[in-house]
């Protein structure tokens, strides 16, 4: 294991959440910290973090124009990156009928194509450096499916996806890939960051109303960690060989082992359906 400090990381969405703990982290490990905000006014409050190591950077990763020169514009001045975390997101909540498609373009543009962006406009460097890794802040919810929040959890199962692939394609090159999938932590994910589609369709309280409420019930008391969770993501930085996927927090392990369960007993279920269609 490699412990050694002074790498550059670049964090999106480090105003608040995971972003913000991992940013506060790495600046205090003595890593320089490039940190993607909404508007001036976060950029002077990162920045005054660290007077020398931090790094805020005004950057909608929507604006997939903008990205790859902004990146090269910031690492001119800091040296390139070595860690990409991919943490900009949000949750929408809402079943999939009662949602308008516009809601789940924009959820994909920032949590998937923004990712996706933002992972291109390392790459070349890491590549060609032989070194590098990209973290993605993915979910429990991108390997297993949760009522009431459909699009988001399409979302995450696409980082996931995309991530693993990554991960074959670039482990040649000395790149490493890991998707960061948390349970529930105690952020702003469920309270000021989430969207809610307004409900319609009453056919659908039996199955979501308890969801929402409970939701909104564990909000602030989630047993997950932020400061914990950017501990872990430091540690991992400093593997040899860090994992390609990592749950973090009691509840997602719960959970995802309880999906894995029953999709190995659904196809054991249906093999011989399964065998059937080979050519005889």
């Amino acid at each position: 294991m490699d412990k050694s400090g002074g790498r550059v990381l670049l964090i999106t969405g480090v105003s608040t959440g995971f972003g913000r703990a991992l940013a506060e982290a790495a600046l205090l490990a003595g890593h320089t910290v490039i940190g993607t905000v909404r508007n001036a006014a976060a950029k002077v409050e990162f920045e005054k973090l660290d007077g020398k190591r931090a790094h805020g950077v005004i950057l909608d990763v929507t604006d997939f124009g903008a990205i790859e020169t902004t990146v090269k514009d910031i690492t001119a001045r800091t040296g390139p990156v070595d860690v990409l975390v991919n943490n900009a997101g949000y949750g929408h909540e809402g079943t999939l009928e009662e949602s308008p498609l516009d809601e789940l373009i924009r959820q994909f543009n920032v949590n998937v194509f923004g990712a996706v962006a933002m992972t291109k406009a390392v790459l070349p460097s890491m590549r060609m450096r032989r070194t590098g890794h990209i973290i993605n802040i993915t979910s429990m919810a991108g390997l297993m499916g949760l009522p009431g929040v459909s699009y988001y959890c399409g979302s995450k199962f696409a980082l996931e996806g995309i991530s693993e692939a990554l991960e074959k394609e670039v482990r040649g090159f000395g790149i490493k890939v890991t998707s960061v999938a948390p349970g529930s932590f105690r952020t702003d994910w469920a309270g000021r960051s989430m969207i809610r589609t307004e409900r319609s369709i009453d056919d659908y309280d039996a199955v979501f109303e308890p969801v929402r409420r409970l939701r909104k019930a564990r909000d602030g008391k989630q047993a997950g960690d932020p400061a914990r969770m950017a501990q872990v993501l430091l540690d991992i930085i400093g593997h040899d060989h860090p994992p390609v996927h990592l749950l973090l927090g009691t509840d997602a392990l719960g959970f995802v082992r309880k999906k894995l369960s029953a999709l190995n007993e659904e196809i054991d279920t249906w093999e011989s359906v399964s065998k059937s269609t080979d050519f005889s």
